[in-house]
Parts: structure tokens; C-alpha cells; sequence
């Protein structure tokens, strides 16, 4: 069994979260998931009415953000992770 939690940024969309994780509010009671068996999906756009998790309010709000790692430019510094403050658009 692999223990390990990754969260994965998606184009214009939610964080989808997998592997073992507890969401909790911020007096320690547990926040179910929508649906327990599939990975977590987590609102990046703050138009969910399910936050915190994602309900695909997103697509109709027009959200656009498409993060990427940042990555050391030739100085050595480390360019903007996302590709729209550089004027770069995904089609996800």
C-alpha cells in the first residue's frame, strides 16, 4: 500500500488530492468528502458551494490558472510558476 499524499494542480481547475488524507475544519471535526471512494478534489476558484471541495463551479466562472513548477532561470532565480503572468494560456 503506498501511504503517500499527492496533490495535483489541474488547468483551470481543483486540486485533486490521493492517498490517505483527513480534511479537517478549524475546530478538528472531520469534513467528509462527497465521495469517500475516489480521490479528493479540493475548490481552487472559490466558487464551489461545496467547499471546501470542488463541484465544477469553476468551468462556468471562468477561472483560469495554470501553475506550473517554478524552474531556475539562467541567473538562478526562479521564474513565475504561472503561465498566465508570463501571457501564456492552457487549454487544459
Amino acid at each position: 500500500m503506498d501511504a503517500r499524499v499527492e496533490i495535483r494542480v489541474r488547468d483551470d481547475g481543483p486540486y485533486k488530492v490521493t492517498g490517505p488524507v483527513r480534511i479537517v475544519d478549524p475546530e478538528g471535526n472531520e469534513l467528509r468528502p462527497p465521495d469517500p471512494d475516489r480521490p479528493v478534489v479540493l475548490c481552487r476558484c472559490g466558487q464551489s458551494r461545496t467547499k471546501p471541495f470542488c463541484d465544477a463551479a469553476h468551468k462556468a466562472s471562468g477561472f483560469s490558472s495554470c501553475v506550473r513548477a517554478a524552474r531556475a532561470a539562467a541567473g538562478g532565480q526562479p521564474q513565475t510558476g504561472d503561465r498566465e503572468a508570463a501571457g501564456e494560456r492552457g487549454d487544459g
